[in-house]
């Protein structure tokens, strides 16, 4: 599960930018509960990705070697004007000119501070780009317009999340996904819409030594299928199982159980 080259982050956090514009200014309800994270409004899920942009800039721009505190970020919290789409708009433009720039200067192997175990600029890339991806489909979801995503960037989201799952299982002894564990049980996921060289079809194991996970077609105690980005949404728990265009096969209950509990946060 080989990240994608470095320009191809850029390139795609610069379009996923303009499109997460685009629902700023298409005319969406600011003020509207944001349904798959209810603990936000539209604009408040805007200036938490234009500010975690900003974050990432910041801290590729200084060759950061330990966290930045949120205070230190320029402009990081957000326009002065609350509750204007031009002026959000304008913030998150200049967010996403700051983090490209400073990710395409950098070069992925510069060394960088990060809480995963890559201290370079390609993590950052990498995960600014999903992060990016998936709350876009937050933001769509919640103006009620079409979302699609390319196919390497949503199979990449699928193992980058896995990866970091696997991460934070082996690195945090309390982890909240340690329930996991347990003797062979499968889940597998099989996008039925994608070419066979992007092989978009995983397979994750949970044993008692932790979560591991795999591209390839096996059987499996439980599978979802449907399109990459249908499954993709669905496994972040972006979209409920019970869509039309989703099928699950086997034990619906591990595949949910896994949803509950899998996060590397």
């Amino acid at each position: 599960m080989t990240p994608l080259a470095h320009d191809r982050y850029c390139d795609e956090i610069a379009l996923q930018v303009e499109q997460l514009r685009a629902v700023v200014t298409s005319g969406a309800d600011l003020s509207a509960t944001v349904p798959t994270c209810p603990d936000w409004t539209l604009e408040q899920l805007v200036l938490h990705m234009g500010g975690a942009l900003r974050w990432v800039g910041t801290l590729v721009r200084t060759r950061a070697q330990e966290n930045i505190p949120d205070e230190q970020v320029p402009r990081g919290d957000g326009p002065e004007k609350r509750g204007d789409a031009a002026e959000l708009d304008a913030w998150l433009a200049e967010a996403g000119e700051m983090v490209v720039g400073a990710l395409r200067e950098a070069g992925p192997d510069t060394e960088v501070w990060s809480w995963a175990g890559d201290p370079t600029v390609g993590f950052w890339a990498r995960r600014m780009t999903h992060e990016i991806t998936v709350h876009r489909a937050d933001a769509t979801l919640t103006a009620g317009l079409p979302y699609e995503v390319a196919p390497d960037i949503a199979a990449d989201a699928i193992d980058e999340w896995l990866g970091l799952v696997e991460l934070a299982q082996r690195a945090y002894p309390e982890w909240a996904g340690k329930g996991l564990r347990g003797p062979g049980r499968s889940i597998h996921l099989h996008a039925t819409d994608t070419p066979s060289d992007l092989n978009a079809e995983w397979i994750v194991e949970l044993t008692e030594d932790g979560v591991s996970s795999r591209r390839g077609h096996e059987k499996a105690e439980v599978a979802l299928r449907g399109p990459l980005t249908s499954v993709l949404l669905a496994f972040y728990r972006r979209l409920p199982l019970d869509r039309p265009e989703l099928e699950v096969l086997g034990e619906r209950g591990l595949l949910e159980f896994w949803l509950q509990r899998a996060s590397f946060g």
